[in-house]
């Protein structure tokens, strides 16, 4: 009897995980930073869509961001540049993230 193997294809579930956070510096700029050659540069290399960037309607100083990727990549991205992401006005301790999964 002749046997077969077959190709083993594996398939990551994907995330979308929104981070609210506040900003130090007017939307525009912290925007003009988020929407920079280097970060698009960073999303690509990281196979991370940013899917929305906004502000509160009611607080100025709060932002949200929604991402979508494999599970785990946005968060990863995001913990491994805490630098620059502060730079651009982020508050790093302001962070929630939440994550979610199509069912």
């Amino acid at each position: 009897m002749r046997s077969f193997h077959l190709p083993v294809i594996i398939f990551m579930a994907l995330e979308t995980t929104i981070f609210t956070f506040n900003i130090s510096v007017p939307f525009e700029e912290w925007a003009k930073g988020f929407d920079s050659p280097e970060v698009v540069a960073m999303h690509d290399a990281n196979a991370v869509t940013p899917l929305y960037r906004g502000v509160s309607k009611d607080d100025p100083e709060s932002v949200v961001v929604i991402h979508q990727a494999e599970e785990g990549v946005a968060i990863k991205m995001f913990e491994g540049a805490r630098e620059p992401i502060e730079a651009g006005g982020h508050i790093w301790d302001s962070t929630v993230i939440t994550r979610y999964f199509a069912g």
